[in-house]
């Protein structure tokens, strides 16, 4: 029997890079402090705009390849060591974005079935036995199709996970105590791009993205459940490392970065969340997802299907 670590957190994301630009400093912090960090990323992004001049020529699965590398050196940034791709390397692919041909390619994850790919995230969920699981909200944060998809299959997965009449040759059911959406209040949001727009002469990018460019902005304080403030911590830093990993989609400049359409962006050291299963530790914003859950340290059987961490 393998003893696991007391606090586990799964983390369910669409491409390479969007961990480390949602929640890079949170995944920085709790693998740091020993708990265990689980990635499961949905596709390897083969249809991303290559940013760098020098790796134009990247498409496709050649460009996926890379993306998986990337995605490697930055959870090495970050301190991650288990990351997982759903279903296996390129059993889903990039769907692009909303309204275009690619989201009705063969095997594009967008038209996945959700249960199917929910079954293989269960099977994650009853091997690591997360107490928190992070995604997307409904509209996958800005309305990109395989970060709906996402969404729906965490969503999903976390329902299948825990009836036990469903798959029992997945494991034991689990149960996730807590499921958080990423969120950005516009408050702050609007906060940093004012600042932005002070530092933007001095910058190597084009222009200004606007505050509804940002993933899963909202605009009711009250539904930030839990602030984690990275500034001035060394898990700011492993972010922005993280994120200059993921060269062919992202380019940090200090504090700002901007995508493949050149336009800067807040790099964000304070990351928020919306708690949406689960009981909340007390009333008002808490700066700690595992915040009231008891520790424990399930043991679990080895076997030869044991996954034992590594990066994809």
């Amino acid at each position: 029997m393998t003893d696991m670590p007391a606090r586990r957190l799964l983390l369910v994301h669409a491409h390479p890079d969007d961990e480390s630009i949602n929640n890079g400093a949170t995944m920085a912090r709790y693998a740091a402090e020993g708990a265990g960090v689980t990635l499961v990323t949905c596709t390897l992004g083969e249809l991303g705009e290559v940013i760098p001049p020098e790796l134009a020529h990247l498409s496709g699965a050649a460009l996926g390849a890379h993306r998986r590398q990337e995605l490697a050196a930055a959870m090495r940034e970050l301190g991650v060591g288990d990351v997982r791709l759903l279903g296996g390397a390129g059993r889903y692919g990039d769907s692009g974005m909303m309204g275009l041909p690619d989201n009705d390619a063969p095997g594009a994850f967008w038209g996945a079935p959700v249960d199917e790919a929910a079954e293989h995230l269960a099977a994650v969920i009853r091997e690591v036995r997360p107490q928190v699981l992070v995604t997307y909200d409904p509209n996958g944060g800005y309305g990109h199709p395989d970060h709906i998809q996402a969404h729906r299959v965490a969503m999903r997965a976390a329902e299948l996970a825990a009836d036990p009449g469903v798959r029992p040759d997945l494991g034991e059911p689990w149960d996730i105590a807590r499921i958080y959406w990423t969120r950005m209040p516009r408050e702050v949001a609007e906060e940093a791009f004012a600042r932005l727009h002070e530092a933007l002469p001095g910058l190597p990018f084009t222009g200004a993205a606007e505050v509804d460019d940002l993933p899963g902005v909202v605009d009711d304080p009250a539904s930030i459940d839990v602030r984690l403030d990275a500034g001035g911590t060394p898990y700011a830093a492993a972010k922005a490392a993280a994120m200059a990993a993921h060269a062919t989609q992202i380019a940090v400049s200090g504090p700002w970065f901007a995508l493949s359409n050149g336009l800067a962006q807040p790099l964000f050291a304070v990351e928020h969340y919306q708690l949406v299963k689960g009981e909340p530790d007390g009333p008002g914003v808490g700066d700690d997802l595992f915040a009231g859950i008891a520790p424990a340290a399930p043991a679990r059987p080895e076997g030869p299907e044991e996954r034992r961490g590594g990066t994809a």
